[in-house]
């Protein structure tokens, strides 16, 4: 029961999901916004849904690790397993903006993240409200500043009614709430039979399940020829994770990490695999992402992942 409760809650997640990507896109076109910026903001909040609800709902439940793990590992899945999928499908070639704001941004996100749980394993109050305060600072200054750079981009025009976007809106938010009820307490019950750590069902099973929006999302993105939307989702998506999953999260009830291996190993993999982003851009042509990143990424992946649910 357990294993079906993880797998129902993961299906209701992914499909609630899904209805908010399209609502929240729908809408977003509907006021001009350059599809950049929607990869960054707009996508990428919503394809963090999941991870907000999953998060909520475990460290209210008192199952910090559930919601401590959940963020890592899904920052760790949408580089090393979301994004290797889709530039093994199509390389990707890395705009200015990539290099300006995105990665800088998300590097200073996950270094302000370490160093508020390294010392203390805890994430108190005030910590998530500064989180959640750089984030909006960013968004202010991203949707401000990439508006003018990006004036000429073209637009797509939106077909879906202002209806039909408010009734995915709400079925999706409310699929979310009741995929993470199940979720949560399959998992916590799944680690229970199984004998193992919170911090190995969320690292693994529950962040892989929550990233399978922003993998849904980055290849309609490349299907529909818009691979700026696919790397500004991925990107934008670990910047939400840790600014607003976890700024959020602490805001409502602290979160005090139990199981230390999250921070001894698997918050370290967490930074590594955000930071190699950089030199494969570089690597093996320069401003772009092909398949033979990919193939590293994914191995990066498989090193990280198989110890664990071994």
């Amino acid at each position: 029961m357990a294993i079906l409760a993880v797998f129902a809650g993961l299906v209701i997640l992914v499909k609630g999901g899904d209805w908010l990507l399209q609502s929240a896109v729908s809408l977003s076109l509907k006021l001009q916004i350059p599809k950049m910026v929607i990869g960054m903001t707009v996508v990428s909040f919503a394809t963090s849904m999941p991870e907000l609800i999953v998060s909520v709902n475990s460290a209210l439940s008192g199952h910090s690790d559930l919601a401590f793990g959940n963020v890592l590992g899904s920052n760790i899945a949408n580089i090393a397993f979301v994004l290797a999928v889709v530039i093994i499908i199509a390389p990707i070639n890395v705009s200015k903006s990539f290099y300006k704001t995105d990665f800088p941004m998300m590097i200073f996100a996950t270094a302000l993240f370490y160093f508020f749980v390294a010392f203390d394993s805890k994430l108190e109050v005030y910590e998530g409200t500064i989180l959640f305060s750089v984030l909006i600072l960013f968004l202010f200054f991203l949707i401000r500043i990439r508006k003018k750079e990006e004036a000429e981009d073209e637009i797509e025009e939106d077909n879906v009614s202002s209806l039909k976007s408010f009734y995915y809106l709400l079925i999706g938010g409310f699929g979310l709430w009741l995929g993470s009820e199940t979720l949560v307490k399959g998992a916590v019950a799944l680690a229970y039979d199984f004998g193992v750590s919170e911090r190995i069902i969320s690292i693994s099973i529950i962040s892989v399940g929550t990233s399978i929006p922003e993998l849904s999302a980055s290849i309609v993105g490349i299907i529909r020829k818009q691979k700026a939307i696919s790397l500004g989702n991925l990107i934008g998506s670990n910047i939400f994770n840790i600014l607003a999953v976890m700024g959020i999260t602490s805001m409502i009830t602290p979160i005090i990490i139990k199981d230390q291996g999250l921070l001894e190993n698997d918050i370290w993999w967490m930074i590594g695999i955000s930071a190699i982003v950089l030199p494969l851009v570089f690597f093996p042509r320069g401003n772009r992402l092909g398949w033979i990143d990919g193939i590293i990424l994914l191995t990066l992946y498989l090193i990280f992942i198989i110890p664990l649910i071994l």
